[in-house]
């Protein structure tokens, strides 16, 4: 109930509320980039004062080996399962999905963490950005399959179309929002205190403001997307609600068998937990254009970000504090 009387997750439930009456509350598309990228910039900027203050330990190495490792395992076990129901370009798109990353939860999460008095390490800034590319380049692999067993059962002589992984590579390494992300890092890990102090009216003060201006974008883009998933499978219905609490299980799993700290381990489940639907999305359009961008769109910011934003945050925070407080 604390995380639901939060103010700026307040404003995303009222985006969602305009949303469903059909105002037309808007906010502009260059504004909406904006608080994107303030959001990602104050946040690498934090996260790079707090690592020039613990210095890089066995904990951090080890934290971010198991943020890649979770990308990698997340797809892989997903793919059988949506396979059952779907066809292979739709299964790989969503496995990339719900293999990468949200960094708007994970930046609320970061939010709901400070209001609690629970410390967390800043290299997780790090380990969001490493987990964001995995499960892309598995998922362009799993379509290139899918293309080259289409092409041999239909028999047409054609030449199998598919995507330069080096392309794949290229935007995903270097695409704006991640850059930003890792450039504030690292030119706060450079600046340590005195920048921090610096910084502090913009990475701290405007901070929350700013989120919940972005948080109530986001509540009218989900109402929007609401409506793609009509048609929609009730197993996949249930897979956008489930699957996070599963993978979230498995997060928590592995910090509980490495010995992680409790606010590193309750970031690692929500990044664990949730779907992408602005990097991912964005790549999956020219990567797989075969895939249908309203189920995959729909599901995670239709479905999966709302569960986790409201419900999803304090129950990962008070697992870890369970099993690791």
């Amino acid at each position: 109930m604390s995380n639901l009387l939060d103010p700026a997750i307040l404003f995303f439930v009222f985006g969602v509320f305009a949303g469903l009456v059909r105002s037309n509350l808007e906010i502009p598309a260059p504004i909406s980039r904006f608080l994107s990228m303030y959001l990602l910039m104050a946040l690498g900027l934090k996260g790079g004062f707090a690592l020039a203050a613990s210095g890089i330990t066995g904990e951090v190495a080890t934290t971010l080996l198991l943020a890649v490792a979770l990308a990698i395992i997340v797809p892989t076990l997903s793919l059988p399962l949506l396979r059952r129901w779907l066809n292979g370009y739709d299964a790989a798109a969503l496995c990339a999905t719900y293999g990468s990353v949200s960094a708007v939860t994970f930046i609320t999460t970061i939010q709901f963490l400070e209001n609690q008095g629970i410390a967390y390490g800043g290299h997780m800034a790090a380990a969001m950005a490493l987990m964001e590319s995995p499960a892309i380049i598995m998922a362009v692999v799993m379509a290139n399959a899918a293309r080259r067993r289409e092409h041999a059962t239909g028999g047409s002589g054609l030449p199998v179309p598919s995507v330069s992984m080096g392309k794949i590579l290229h935007e995903s390494f270097t695409d704006g929002t991640q850059l930003l992300l890792l450039g504030a890092m690292l030119i706060g890990w450079l600046t340590g205190a005195s920048g921090e102090a610096v910084m502090a009216p913009f990475s701290v003060d405007l901070f929350k403001g700013m989120l919940a201006f972005f948080l109530l974008d986001m509540g009218l883009m989900a109402a929007r997307n609401m409506g793609e998933l009509k048609h929609t499978s009730p197993w996949l219905l249930a897979y956008a609600v489930v699957a996070p609490l599963v993978h979230a299980g498995m997060a928590l799993g592995l910090a509980v068998l490495f010995g992680i700290q409790m606010g590193n381990a309750a970031l690692l489940m929500v990044l664990a937990a949730s779907a992408s639907y602005i990097a991912v999305p964005a790549v999956l359009r020219y990567a797989i254009p075969e895939a249908r961008p309203s189920l995959y769109f729909g599901m995670s910011l239709g479905l999966t970000f709302p569960f986790n934003l409201m419900v999803g945050i304090p129950l990962y925070v008070s697992a870890a504090r369970w099993a690791l407080g």
